[in-house]
């Protein structure tokens, strides 16, 4: 699983505090932490940047490619503020992404010129006109639509990425089996429309409102779940050490419990270990055999 570390974000009170005073040292440590603790991208991540963006963007990414060489995702609603950033950027280990480009005729038609001009990648948000689609067939119509007009473009098929856009699994638990559904039918709608496209996505949304100490054990196991639909990365807490182990394939026994129960076989299961029954459970809330409650592995 490629991973995309999600850490360095203008939400976080420090780095966010160090982008508006322009401090360069918090961001290039946790930058380099981030790179130290494994991932293949860094996602910086702005926010709306409505404010002076464009030099905002343009700093973060220059300060940030003088400590690490990772290639980026450059994460704003700034239209201007994305090709700032992308003007600067150095192709050390691989292309700027641009995350994300919403399924919007207007945010197509101002984003997608970008990738072909600077040589980039792109994040396709499934976030059409009406908001967030409300099932797989709608997910896979606007992929269809995205994909299309990045091919006509000239955007190679391994330059995209889809997002199918990860809900919360305790409060929208059917929409999250949509997009499980149409996860696992990504590759046949890339292969005709885009072949060479992969897909990413915010695992950590999964989770949100979730009790803290639950965090972990959801993401990683929904990792596992996405693996076996065909996902190809993640967005994710940077310094989750038992996500990386499980991403780099060093937990195998682990790995393949859960995507036996993604196949329906729960033989045996109670002659687990009591980790192992964990994972099981939660396995089981996310891919909807379960109601999801904030004691599900207590059950």
């Amino acid at each position: 699983m490629i991973l995309i570390g999600e850490n360095l974000n203008v939400m976080v009170k420090r780095i966010g505090q160090a982008i508006k005073e322009k401090y360069p040292k918090p961001i290039q440590a946790l930058a380099v932490a981030e790179a130290e603790a494994g991932v293949d991208y860094i996602d910086i991540n702005l926010g709306p940047a409505r404010k002076g963006g464009e030099e905002l963007m343009e700093w973060v990414v220059r300060i940030v490619q003088e400590v690490v060489d990772l290639p980026l995702y450059l994460d704003t609603t700034n239209v201007k503020a994305i090709e700032a950033g992308l003007k600067v950027y150095k192709n050390k280990q691989g292309k700027a992404v641009i995350n994300s480009i919403m399924c919007r005729p207007e945010r197509m038609e101002a984003q997608i010129p970008l990738v072909t001009k600077y040589d980039a990648g792109m994040v396709a948000l499934l976030w059409g006109l009406e908001g967030m689609p409300r099932d797989a067939a709608e997910r896979g119509a606007l992929t269809a639509d995205i994909l299309q007009r990045a091919t006509d473009a000239g955007v190679a098929g391994e330059d995209v990425w889809v997002d199918p856009i990860i809900t919360p699994v305790n409060v929208q638990q059917n929409q999250l089996l949509e997009c499980n559904k149409f996860i696992s039918e990504l590759d046949m709608i890339a292969e005709i429309v885009s072949p060479g496209c992969k897909s990413t996505c915010g695992l950590s949304n999964v989770s949100n409102g979730a009790p803290d100490h639950l965090r972990p054990i959801l993401n990683q196991t929904y990792m596992m779940i996405l693996e076996k639909l065909g996902m190809k990365s993640c967005i994710v807490d940077a310094f989750d050490e038992d996500l990386h182990e499980i991403a780099r394939g060093t937990r195998p026994e682990i790995t393949a419990l859960v995507h036996r129960v993604v196949d329906g076989d729960e033989e045996g299961i109670a002659d687990l270990s009591h980790e192992a029954q964990e994972y099981v459970k939660t396995a089981k809330v996310l891919l909807g055999h379960s109601l999801y409650s904030d004691s599900w592995l207590e059950l």
